[in-house]
């Protein structure tokens, strides 16, 4: 099952408290410090992530079995480790993207 985690939205501007994520190319804030769980992404120029994710706001969810959620999923992102405790995948739905983050 699926569970709301937080909303992602690109912008073009720095944002205040940003950190970069060198291996994504992209700036992101702290969407747990947001009271709306927001998350703003500045991507770098040449990022090589895919465009719908760089240009669209995303949803992101929690999920318990992402390997399941990916079957037979329209994938813009594959499974990526962010950290030992943080596995997370891009797939589109609806026309727009969706991240989905397995916690170990």
């Amino acid at each position: 099952m699926r569970k709301i985690n937080h909303i992602g939205i690109p912008v073009q501007k720095p944002v205040s408290g940003e950190v970069y994520n060198a291996g994504m190319q992209v700036y992101l804030t702290d969407f747990t410090k947001s009271p709306n769980k927001i998350e703003f992404l500045r991507f770098d120029k040449d990022s090589w992530m895919p465009e719908k994710i760089q240009t669209l706001a995303h949803i992101a969810y929690e999920v318990d079995n992402l390997d399941g959620e990916l079957e037979n999923a329209k994938v813009l992102l594959p499974k990526t480790i962010v950290n030992e405790h943080l596995t997370i995948a891009f797939i589109e739905e609806e026309g727009i993207a969706l991240e989905l983050m397995q916690f170990n």
